[in-house]
């Protein structure tokens, strides 16, 4: 059953008291993995969360906080090229055959052309139709068929800056028509986990969700977590500047709640492309300034003693097209919270993450086939397996999210654990 928009779908946090005093680049029979870096061509700053994907496939991946990607490219596709795109940006295509091993890619900023029939709609143009008239679009531009996804899922938890728990996962998404009501499901293929609880002092947090988290922020397919009928009154859009993706005008939505709203709601930015109206990205984040009542929305169980306050809740969902069909492609979370124990004076600061990434993607018709033994369920909690960490070629050919310096760093920790053990 899903949740009202003002209780919270999105990582319910459990805190329970406790009594405790690789990246790599190769090539196998199948398929060859390549590694590389974009940046933007002017600043040579690392570009963010951009869509590498082999052409004419559903095959992708996206860069990581560094701007760094891992792409692993099945043999029948070695002649063809990678398209890489990015929100703002020209987009570029690259022979798979005469990319080098760890190249930089730089992509231009692209300038954004406003034709005069764009100049006079957008300033009369309401902001709000603009958003109520896109999200009445999941029947029309999105995908209507039953479709099964890879995904790769990556789930953090950090003391301060130090790594407390590492989780990752591959699955599989049973992904409903937008046409419908359904749910989607989750199956549960290869996945991998780590937790050092003295880094938790004697707090244990753990996430409720899992990769479903992620793909509730899938704003088209559930908009009753964010914009209801009951919500949308309570929110002031407006027009920003205006982008481009791929070439295509983009429009720019500010949202924020009115200020005589006390309940906490959302404030972020909606990308919309100007021509289908398709939400193609969306960045946004959870008002926590009533700490009491975002609080509640978060905190499943604690300790008596234990004060929890959210301090950020940021989100991000990207969309991706094909075949002039829309999809959901990417998400990240990242949650920062402060513990107070009553009667201690220093709080402990954690940072819960996740990020999950659409890998391939295929119709399945007329009805999905689920494994009923694999199926997670939105309550999930990701099991504390860690044996994969001691095989670096643990995923396969599986495409994941290139892990970040920090993460990378960890696993490498983790690694040497294992071997000593």
């Amino acid at each position: 059953m899903r949740h009202s928009t003002f209780s919270r779908f999105i990582w319910t946090l459990a805190l329970f008291l406790m009594f405790a005093g690789t990246a790599f680049t190769q090539t196998e029979d199948n398929f060859k993995a390549i590694q590389g870096k974009v940046v933007d061509a002017d600043t040579n700053a690392p570009l963010i969360f951009t869509d590498i994907v082999i052409d004419k496939t559903n095959i992708s991946t996206v860069t990581n906080g560094q701007g760094e990607f891992l792409l692993k490219i099945p043999e029948a596709y070695l002649d063809g090229s990678i398209k890489i795109s990015h929100l703002g940006y020209e987009k570029m295509t690259v022979s798979i055959a005469s990319f080098e091993d760890n190249e930089k890619i730089k992509l231009k900023p692209a300038p954004t052309k406003l034709n005069e029939v764009s100049l006079i709609a957008l300033p009369n143009q309401d902001a709000r139709e603009l958003v109520i008239n896109t999200l009445k679009k999941k029947s029309s531009i999105y995908n209507n068929n039953n479709t099964l996804m890879t995904a790769f899922y990556r789930e953090t938890i950090k003391k301060r800056r130090k790594n407390a728990s590492l989780s990752e996962a591959v699955v599989k998404i049973h992904k409903q028509p937008y046409n419908n009501f359904r749910n989607d499901h989750i199956e549960l293929i290869k996945a991998r986990k780590k937790t050092d609880y003295s880094k938790l002092d004697t707090i244990a947090l753990k996430l409720q969700g899992g990769p479903f988290s992620n793909l509730y922020t899938d704003i088209i397919k559930y908009p009753e977590y964010i914009f209801t009928e009951e919500s949308m009154p309570m929110y002031q859009f407006s027009f920003d500047h205006p982008t481009t993706v791929n070439n295509d005008l983009v429009y720019v939505v500010d949202f924020k709640q009115k200020k005589h709203i006390s309940t906490p709601l959302y404030y972020g930015k909606l990308y919309i492309d100007a021509k289908t109206l398709a939400l193609t990205s969306a960045v946004y984040s959870l008002n926590v300034s009533n700490k009491d009542l975002s609080s509640q929305m978060f905190v499943r169980k604690k300790p008596r003693r234990v004060d929890v306050q959210p301090k950020e809740a940021n989100y991000r969902v990207n969309y991706r097209t094909q075949n002039g069909k829309w999809h959901y492609a990417y998400s990240n979370i990242s949650l920062t919270f402060k513990v107070n124990w009553k009667g201690k004076l220093f709080n402990s600061t954690y940072t819960l993450s996740s990020e999950m990434a659409i890998t391939d993607w295929k119709i399945k018709d007329p009805a999905l086939v689920r494994n009923k033994n694999t199926l997670l369920r939105p309550s999930t909690i990701l099991t504390e397996k860690a044996s994969g960490f001691s095989d670096p070629r643990f995923w396969g050919e599986y495409n994941i999210i290139e892990p970040e310096k920090s993460i990378e760093s960890a696993i490498k920790k983790i690694q040497r654990q294992l071997k000593r053990t």
